[in-house]
């Protein structure tokens, strides 16, 4: 199963992109997450500061195919439910090391219903990406 968890790119600078999700009730894994109260799960919302991450690195052609190596320091903040958005603010951090390992600092804010900003962090954290090992066992 594929989630795209990038709907829009607001912003595109040198080393900074900006996206947006819209949370909508219609999402298949908010069925279980929680049925009385449903919100976005974080997994979630590190899977979108991984995405936002990985074009960011496909704008600045640091690489393509790239995964997630790891997610360090991540926090949760406000939680975001059906109707509002995730805006995903992601730049690189640092130069990309000698195995093609991109570092980048990413966060994601509450924009509520009608595009209202919050000012609540959701989820922060460091994310690398690094190259696919294709192949390997």
């Amino acid at each position: 199963m594929h989630f795209c968890l990038v709907d829009t790119v607001l912003e595109r600078a040198p080393g900074r992109i900006v996206t947006l999700k819209q949370v909508t009730a219609g999402e298949e894994y908010l069925q279980d997450h929680f049925p009385t109260f449903p919100i976005l799960p974080g997994v979630m919302m590190v899977e979108a500061l991984v995405q936002a991450s990985r074009l960011l690195a496909e704008q600045e052609g640091l690489g393509r195919r790239l995964v997630l190596g790891s997610a360090r320091g991540i926090k949760y903040g406000a939680m975001v439910r059906p109707g509002e958005a995730l805006r995903v603010e992601a730049a690189v951090h640092g130069e990309p090391g000698s195995d093609g390992t991109v570092e980048f600092k990413a966060s994601g804010t509450v924009i509520g219903p009608g595009g209202a900003a919050t000012g609540k962090t959701a989820v922060s954290g460091r994310i690398s990406l690094r190259p696919a090992r294709l192949g390997e066992a």
